[in-house]
């Protein structure tokens, strides 16, 4: 069948045509089902099915994205738990993925996800487990419940894998039992085995049941770091590097970033990269302590529109997924405030940037 794949360096649709993947995070309507807003819900949905295409389909196409990206939200705590990657073990809920029938019914490229391991460095208490027989089991079982179900889907742009998971030391102090007690150079030696092993069975899990779609791969955390023998343990199996980055409103911040990318784009051996979770944020009215040096919304589009540009151009680009749609007290930030008003200061130049975007891709420039 005909698939999204990689070629040349891009990614490329099922129709040949190369394509810039411009996708919104986190769409789960959940968050337009609080007390505070339910009435919200009923009078302009009532169904998931319709919610799904008046609500999230026509904002993305309105927007200027053409990509529904990873559709678990995160409904509990607060914003210093969501990003405690270094301090205590914490505890957080997510919303489970939209099932298959959801995706399919949105008739738009999509992601899929696989919760290979626990082990994400929001998780505080993660589960190591064993790459062993009982390991390669569920592997198979996620490859024929997940891939077996996407596989003849012409709108599955491919697998992403755990959502930034600890290939550098977790907060809570877990680890693979392989890597536990070793020194900073004993577990950088050892952990290209321990990761070839995991990338090798999920792979092949996936590959027995789809063989077409793209593995995109853990979505890494940019901002903690990626071992280099990790990426060197992904280049056989994944056809694309994801990383999630999220930088200050300015250029310094900006060409981090990018320089990062690149650096691991070269040692992944020259994967085109996906950032699989970008995202700005500023004072609201449901979060006015969610302060940064954006001033309003407007300044939310500027910055969307220069962090854009600082990456659309390098030829290992292959586009990014915002985060996040409707807001809510847990993550704090969307596209759209907790009544499922768009922050139009915001929104409305979108769809321009968006759509210059992708034709300056499909042309080359």
């Amino acid at each position: 069948m005909s698939a999204f794949t990689v070629r040349d360096g891009k990614l490329v649709d099922p129709d040949g045509n190369p394509f810039l993947t411009l996708g919104v995070n986190h769409a789960d309507e959940t968050n337009l089902k609080y007390p505070r807003n339910v009435e919200v819900w009923r009078r302009k949905y009532g169904s998931r099915e319709r919610w799904i295409d008046d609500g999230v389909v026509a904002d993305l196409r309105d927007w200027g994205f053409n990509t529904l990206g990873w559709t678990q939200e995160y409904v509990s705590g607060g914003w210093g738990e969501a990003l405690d990657w270094f301090g205590d073990p914490i505890d957080l809920y997510h919303s489970t993925p939209w099932p298959v029938a959801d995706l399919r019914r949105a008739g738009m490229p999509y992601v899929a996800q696989m919760r290979v391991q626990e082990i994400e460095d929001w998780n505080g208490y993660p589960a190591f487990r064993e790459m062993d027989d009982d390991f390669a089991g569920w592997c198979d079982y996620l490859g024929r419940s997940v891939a077996g179900e996407h596989a003849e889907s012409p709108d599955l742009i491919g697998y992403f894998l755990v959502d930034i998971p600890a290939w550098l030391p977790h907060a809570s102090g877990a680890d693979f039992a392989d890597l536990r007690g070793l020194d900073p150079a004993q577990r950088e030696s050892k952990l290209y085995d321990v990761a070839s092993r995991y990338y090798e069975t999920i792979v092949t899990a996936i590959r027995r049941y789809d063989p077409d779609h793209l593995v995109l791969g853990d979505r890494y955390n940019g901002n903690k770091g990626i071992p280099e023998p990790v990426l060197r343990a992904m280049q056989p199996f994944v056809d694309v590097l994801s990383v999630q980055y999220f930088t200050e409103p300015d250029d310094a911040s900006r060409q981090q970033m990018r320089a990062d990318l690149a650096r691991w784009h070269e040692q992944s051996g020259g994967k085109p990269v996906v950032v699989a979770d970008i995202g700005n944020w500023t004072p609201t009215e449901l979060n006015p302590h969610r302060t940064s040096s954006i001033p309003d919304q407007a300044g939310r589009a500027a910055d969307y529109a220069a962090t854009l540009d600082a990456l659309r151009s390098e030829p290992w680009f292959a586009g990014w997924h915002w985060c996040a749609y409707v807001e809510n007290t847990g993550r704090g930030w969307g596209l759209k405030d907790p009544w499922d008003e768009p922050y139009r200061d915001f929104t409305d130049p979108l769809a321009d940037i968006n759509r210059r975007a992708a034709a300056a891709y499909r042309e080359g420039r």
